[in-house]
């Protein structure tokens, strides 16, 4: 079975990529891409960024937030090539993602 590549992340997806690795990325888009989010100066334990990415993770998104936008973005474009890559068919896309095969 050949290797396949990950896509490139677009460039505002680049910031999550680079703290959280592309499967924390997906992750992270996945449960909070498409809303807004604050991130304080010293996130605690028991936030729910620290909850769904775990304490450090979500300090080291903190210290980036300069870099980030107030509202997460879905990167849906981005993460159908990843799941694609990873290998999953259409529909397990569509489903992921909430979208109609079709657009996948």
């Amino acid at each position: 079975m050949t290797k396949r590549t990950m896509p490139k992340p677009d460039a505002h997806l680049q910031v999550y990529v680079d703290i959280l690795g592309i499967d924390g990325a997906v992750k992270f888009l996945l449960e909070f891409g498409g809303a807004e989010m604050y991130f304080p100066a010293n996130p605690k334990g028991n936030s729910e960024l620290a909850r769904g990415m775990g304490i450090e993770k979500a300090r080291a998104l903190c210290a980036a937030s300069d870099r980030m936008k107030g509202r997460i973005p879905t990167g849906k474009p981005w993460l159908a090539k990843v799941m694609r890559a990873k290998g999953l068919s259409n529909a397990q896309i569509a489903r992921k993602l909430h979208v109609i095969d079709n657009t996948v």
